[in-house]
């Protein structure tokens, strides 16, 4: 072949994937088609990780990530704090504020103020939750609350960065994508991780990127795929009229077979990522659409959620959590997003009754269904809120708040560390993100100064270079 006519091939080849991309490139979406479907891989091509045995005994499949993006107020819905609400309406100490970081309330006069909602103590371990919270009241003997979290960035985008992916810096693998990495996936029909959105009223709408379940500099394979809360979960999911699952298979496996043999001249791990891309999307067209239609469920278990099917609420994305949790999908992670307050923080009410229900349906479900011992929900947001006063709202927080744990391998009906009496700053056992990471990998098996990936001539993991297991709080 002359050098011509292979540049010519080149071009056709090119511009058949180009249009064929155009059709099919919205559903590239994760792992590996059944061999048996396209012929394209072989049976043991699927990926089962790095951390193939574990570094020591797993308790835990999988995770469920309430994530309530905005910065919930730990001082309304987890810590009390009897000493702020005296003090209200007083001058903050400047012991507690001086030379400290502040969001938007540096050079303002800061004046303390106090928890709007009372708290209570629900269970027979008599944890003290906010009274806004009746349902997660009914389930407190299975949570764990710890109150001494602390962070590292005070603006949202920064935060929620480092709150994923451990890094402050874009373009770090999210810990989802570690997850993936280090112990593979589950399920053959779904993306091992999964990210759903949701909002409500009463605060304001924090954007959320794409980087947050990236890859970063993992193989893109391993980066998380956002469903839809309305409509269609995935975008095309449906073939064209008069397109038949046999003849999209067959465009499948032409394109394949063509970056089959591009990877032979290549090398590149990109090019087989496209591979699995097509076949997972290929395969979701049949098991999605079954898994979405929440009007399968009992009447009861929907009432139980306060799920509406199809009305993209937070309810009904737990609920979808649950299955999508059923058909092995190894990381789910759901955002709530407006929990902002900095112009009224009782409008935490509002969020914590869109909240409160699904989260302790979902608690509940769970163990139902025997899969309670398997799975740890977090819940909790990127940072906490001021003890002091922005006007009728709370500013920015990163010297503490609460992030709430449950599941078989966490100890219910237990606060876990504390902040100081006005709830400013974690003086008790302080948890880290990093420790927040490490204590997560520990669950699954992995120790996590272990599971590392060498980029631009570093070592690279999601802890970084600190971290340490929370190991009084694990059952």
């Amino acid at each position: 072949m002359t050098p011509l006519e292979s540049h010519a091939q080149a071009l056709t080849r090119r511009a058949f994937l180009g249009r064929s991309t155009a059709g099919l490139g919205a559903l590239a979406l994760g792992s590996l088609l059944q061999p048996r479907l396209l012929g394209a891989a072989p049976a043991d091509d699927r990926w089962t990780g790095v951390v193939n045995p574990r570094h020591h005994a797993q308790k835990i499949k999988r995770v469920i990530y309430l994530y309530q993006a905005g910065g919930p107020s730990h001082l309304e819905l987890f810590d009390p704090k009897p000493k702020l609400r005296a003090m209200h309406g007083q001058p903050m100490p400047a012991s507690f504020t001086q030379g400290q970081q502040i969001a938007q309330l540096q050079g303002k006069e800061l004046k303390c103020f106090g928890g709007l909602y009372d708290f209570q103590r629900f269970g027979k371990s008599g944890l003290e939750l906010c009274s806004l919270f009746p349902h997660l009241g009914g389930v407190a003997d299975d949570v764990c609350v710890i109150r001494s979290m602390f962070t590292e960035q005070i603006n949202h985008d920064p935060a929620h960065t480092f709150m994923n992916t451990g890094s402050i810096i874009a373009g770090r693998p999210s810990m989802g994508s570690w997850l993936l990495y280090g112990l593979g996936t589950e399920t053959e029909e779904l993306p091992g991780y999964i990210v759903l959105m949701s909002s409500g009223k009463g605060g304001q709408m924090q954007p959320i990127a794409a980087r947050q379940w990236h890859s970063g500099f993992l193989p893109s394979r391993f980066q998380g795929v956002k469903f839809q809360s309305q409509g269609d979960p995935v975008h095309y999911i449906a073939n064209p009229a008069g397109v038949t699952r046999a003849d999209q298979g067959a465009v499948v496996d032409a394109v394949n077979r063509l970056n089959h043999r591009r990877h032979d001249d290549l090398g590149d791990p990109e090019v087989l990522t496209r591979i699995n891309q097509y076949e997972m999307a290929f395969r979701m067209q049949t098991s999605v659409p079954a898994l979405t239609d929440l009007s399968s469920e009992p009447a009861k278990v929907l009432e139980n959620y306060g799920a509406q099917p199809g009305d993209g609420s937070f309810a009904s994305n737990c609920l979808l959590a649950r299955r999508l949790a059923e058909r092995g999908v190894r990381f789910i992670q759901l955002y709530h997003r407006d929990w902002d307050h900095h112009d009224d923080v009782s409008h935490v009410k509002f969020k914590a009754d869109e909240v409160d229900r699904p989260t302790a349906a979902l608690i509940r479900d769970l163990k139902e269904r025997g899969m309670w011992d398997e799975t740890l929900i977090v819940f909790g947001g990127e940072f906490g809120r001021t003890p002091m006063a922005q006007g009728k709202g709370r500013d920015h927080h990163i010297k503490g708040f609460s992030v709430m744990l449950a599941g078989g391998a966490i100890k219910g009906g237990m606060s876990y560390g504390a902040t100081d009496e006005l709830g400013y700053a974690a003086v008790d056992k302080p948890v880290s993100v990093h420790d927040l990471h490490a204590t997560m990998l520990h669950l699954f098996g992995v120790d996590h100064t272990r599971l590392t990936y060498r980029y631009q001539g570093r070592q690279f993991r999601l802890t970084d270079i600190s971290g340490e297991v929370v190991r009084d709080i694990l059952a």
